[in-house]
């Protein structure tokens, strides 16, 4: 049921999602869904992208912290796959979970020093490391001391020169997926692929439009309890109001539904092209619908729906901080500058 070659069980994730003890961290619920197999997602490109994505904004529609866990060791898994590292899922000593970590602090930044092969020894901090405490492997992005980089490591978390400090993670909402700092103390990892094969590949663009469904899951979410709500009313009390928050909901979501299908099938017909565009415009669409939904539902239900209800608490405040992983105008002017560069009319209907 990988890369693919087979539907992806989404009836045994839904029922899978149902049944995680609600009251269990988000790490906990990560480890129910490994053990019955399903983060075996279709590799993207490979004719089931969209259903890679479903699955993300399934999870992402019941809980966004595990949904980050949950699309990072995916997507750790994804890029082992596409750089030809399949054994280093078998090479841990430390099995489990997988985070993925490739941002780049200003004011930290992890060295590598050389060993043996592929073998070679980090020092230094990594921030925003969603799982550190947790996850039984890490992927990550380092440098070589002449600069070079971004070169992906890995790396078992269990071990001396690894450690993990939750000092700086102040968070409320996202608060679950606890996006620590690892610092690494002469830590034993081995180098994946080569010197800028992180940015460089295919999949890079491809997973960035993927984090757009978990944006949209977590829209899909909030919006729906604005419908349950609204089918729970007598119809003369639903009001005018309540129905057009309602349809302006429907246009975000559907608008981004469609954005998002059409990616999937471009991607799958250009597995090896740059995917770039399309995963800005999916990015950019599902974190505008994500603050859409979020403002229409809170103000068609009031505050009541932020007090009352648990589940859209906590969602509402995930939501705003997960989307912030969008670049803003920065990934607006990238989106134009490629516009720039198409010979045709990039918007044919």
């Amino acid at each position: 049921m990988s890369h693919g070659d087979a539907l992806y069980p989404m009836d045994d994730l839904a029922s899978a999602l149902a049944q995680l003890n609600p009251q269990a961290d988000a790490s906990t619920q990560l480890s129910e869904i490994l053990r019955l197999g399903l983060d075996k997602l279709p590799q993207p490109a490979s004719g089931r992208t969209l259903q890679r994505w479903q699955a993300l904004a399934r999870v992402a529609a019941h809980d966004l912290s595990l949904a980050k866990l949950y699309e990072g060791h995916t997507d750790a898994l994804a890029i082992l796959a596409e750089v030809f590292e399949p054994n280093a899922l078998n090479a841990s000593s430390n099995p489990g979970a997988w985070g993925m970590w490739a941002a780049e602090a200003a004011n930290a930044r992890v060295k590598i020093t050389p060993h043996h092969g592929t073998a070679v020894f980090l020092d230094g901090t990594k921030c925003w490391c969603s799982g550190a405490n947790t996850v039984g492997n890490g992927l990550l992005t380092a440098w070589h001391a002449d600069g070079r980089g971004p070169q992906l490591v890995r790396v078992v978390m269990r071990q001396p020169g690894v450690s993990v400090s939750a000092t700086a993670w102040q968070a409320v909402g996202m608060a679950g997926s606890a996006s620590l700092d690892v610092s690494f103390s002469h830590a034993d990892a081995h180098l994946v692929g080569g010197v800028g094969d992180y940015l460089s590949r295919p999949g890079f663009w491809q997973g960035g439009a993927g984090v757009a469904a978990c944006w949209y899951g977590g829209a899909l979410g909030l919006a729906s309890t604005l419908r349950q709500a609204m089918m729970e009313l007598p119809q003369a009390a639903r009001g005018a109001f309540k129905l057009a928050a309602l349809g302006k909901v429907d246009l975000a979501l559907y608008r981004t539904a469609v954005l998002l299908r059409d990616a999937a099938q471009w991607i799958d017909a250009h597995p090896s092209a740059d995917a770039s565009a399309m995963a800005l415009r999916s990015r950019l669409a599902a974190e505008d619908c994500a603050k859409t939904v979020l403002d229409e539902v809170g103000r068609a239900l009031g505050a009541g729906v932020f007090c009352r209800n648990a589940y859209f608490a906590k969602a509402a405040a995930d939501l705003p901080v997960f989307v912030r992983q969008s670049h803003a105008e920065r990934d607006f002017s990238a989106l134009g500058e490629r516009l720039m560069l198409e010979d045709a009319s990039p918007w044919p209907l």
